[in-house]
């Protein structure tokens, strides 16, 4: 079987945000002519000792519609008032109770300043099994509350508006604490589902205890 050459001279790529390169339809030809995916800005909240940061459709330019399938929640220097956990919940329509069904599962991996101290950890008192509450992502007292010390990391949410399919999430963060010891760093993983068939319309992040004294939390969509 003859092997078919291209000279690269003859290469017609040409960058284009949100394309792919691939063939056309000239016999040398490369083009950026097919469509890719995107990440696209939709809102930021900067938290200044807020109680609670709520996300809801429709709401100060936010969407969170059937227009996209997955929507990223990204969390930048999160500082808390006070050592505690952080959370969240959603919930459907007009509801703002914020107690939807969750079954989720959770684990972490720490690493102490002075390598006093390493492991890796299934917390079940943090996961869900059909419960209601606000779902941690990060447990108390894991959040460090002196000046220097924050958690960082995002949470997507699949499909969110379906009215056929449970509501998958999957959260990655990353978070500093002393805890009166050489500092370390914990990286918490979390998953789970919202055991619904209806559409999640808004989204709520809160700690434990106290206020959220600062940081960003941003939603994009996913195209």
């Amino acid at each position: 079987m003859a092997l078919s050459k291209l000279k690269y001279n003859s290469l017609n790529v040409t960058a284009a945000a949100s394309k792919a390169v691939g063939f056309d339809a000239g016999a040398d030809d490369l083009s950026a002519s097919l469509s890719g995916g995107s990440m696209v800005f939709i809102k930021k909240v900067t938290a200044s000792s807020s109680g609670t940061i709520s996300f809801l459709n429709g709401a100060s330019d936010v969407v969170l519609d059937s227009t996209y399938k997955e929507y990223l929640f990204t969390f930048k220097n999160i500082h808390p008032s006070t050592e505690t956990s952080f959370t969240f919940q959603a919930d459907t329509g007009t509801n703002t109770n914020y107690n939807q069904t969750i079954q989720s599962t959770y684990f972490r991996a720490t690493h102490r300043e002075d390598a006093g101290e390493a492991d890796l950890y299934y917390n079940q008192s943090n996961d869900q099994a059909n419960g209601t509450a606000f779902q941690t992502l990060v447990e108390s007292p894991q959040i460090g509350a002196n000046n220097d010390e924050n958690l960082n990391g995002y949470l997507h949410i699949f499909n969110p508006s379906s009215s056929v399919f449970t509501k998958h999430f999957i959260a990655r963060i990353s978070t500093q604490n002393d805890d009166g010891q050489p500092g370390y760093v914990m990286q918490v993983f979390t998953a789970g589902y919202f055991n619904t068939a209806t559409a999640l319309t808004r989204f709520q992040f809160k700690m434990g205890s106290g206020n959220i004294d600062a940081g960003d939390i941003c939603l994009y969509k996913i195209s």
